[in-house]
């Protein structure tokens, strides 16, 4: 059952993208990038439904695919492509007509993010460009991000000439908000944050730190850039309702600490999630 759940897990996701995708970006005359859109553009123009489209312009890449990264990263691309093809169609009469077509573009990239991060979670992707885009980055040292974005402006450009300037600048924020939603989805909340804290007395706040929140610390040895005196860094994560705690602590030991906090996502370890 844990082999199978990647699996499910894709075609789950391909279901709630399609499912956004049909009853508020088609719903309302919306677009998407990619290959998603071409085959929008192909609904809009010639009638051809989504799913077929997006699957026969989706087999050269997957041939591709296959001879460059072999069969087992096509596998769950390979599911991906037909979950999306089977469910636009499946769901392609599931529309809702909202009037303000911001707010279709809002709930559409919603959606339709929480559904590509599902997948890309599991393990999966949609193939189309993000295929060539692995392809580009690894025979030809493109970065992914650029090839992915660039095929989106193509697009989306195409859409502004097809259909209309209005049509494509709602699109672009249904693609915007879908970016953040599949990072929410693939990241999580996040609920810890790391501190780098720099003073002279780290052997002290490391000590408290173990003793008053029981968390573990790690030294990083550095150096002052001003003064050249080697330092002692202390490196710990806390939850998000310990880091007034842990400010608290430094400032008592050390009120001249430099402390430097981010967010961190997925950690694993004693006293977070395994």
């Amino acid at each position: 059952m844990k082999r199978l759940l990647p699996y499910l897990l894709i075609a789950f996701g391909a279901l709630v993208y399609s499912l956004g995708l049909n009853a508020f970006i088609v719903g309302n005359h919306l677009a998407e990038g990619g290959f998603v859109g071409l085959s929008i553009l192909a609904l809009y123009k010639f009638q051809v439904p989504i799913g077929i489209s997006f699957f026969i312009l989706n087999i050269p890449v997957l041939i591709l695919g296959w001879r460059f990264f072999g069969h087992s990263f096509i596998l769950k691309t390979m599911l991906g492509v037909v979950a999306v093809s089977v469910f636009s169609i499946a769901t392609q009469h599931v529309m809702e007509h909202v009037h303000d077509r911001l707010l279709a573009a809002l709930y559409g990239g919603v959606i339709c993010g929480a559904g590509l991060g599902v997948i890309f979670r599991s393990g999966g992707t949609t193939g189309g460009a993000d295929i060539l885009a692995r392809i580009a980055r690894h025979y030809l040292g493109y970065s992914m991000g650029r090839m992915l974005f660039a095929s989106d402006v193509v697009v989306i450009a195409l859409i502004a000439l097809v259909i209309g300037q209005e049509t494509a600048m709602y699109s672009l924020v249904a693609l915007f908000v879908a970016s953040r939603v599949i990072d929410f989805v693939i990241e999580g909340i996040s609920s810890s944050r790391a501190a780098l804290i720099i003073s002279d007395h780290s052997m002290q706040i490391a000590e408290r730190i173990h003793e008053a929140m029981g968390r573990g610390t790690t030294f990083l040895n550095g150096q002052g850039g001003f003064t050249g005196a080697d330092k002692k860094i202390v490196y710990c994560v806390v939850s998000r309702d310990e880091v007034i705690r842990l400010q608290q602590l430094v400032h008592a030991l050390d009120d001249q600490a430099f402390v430097v906090l981010n967010d961190v996502h997925d950690v694993m370890g004693e006293g977070f999630s395994r």
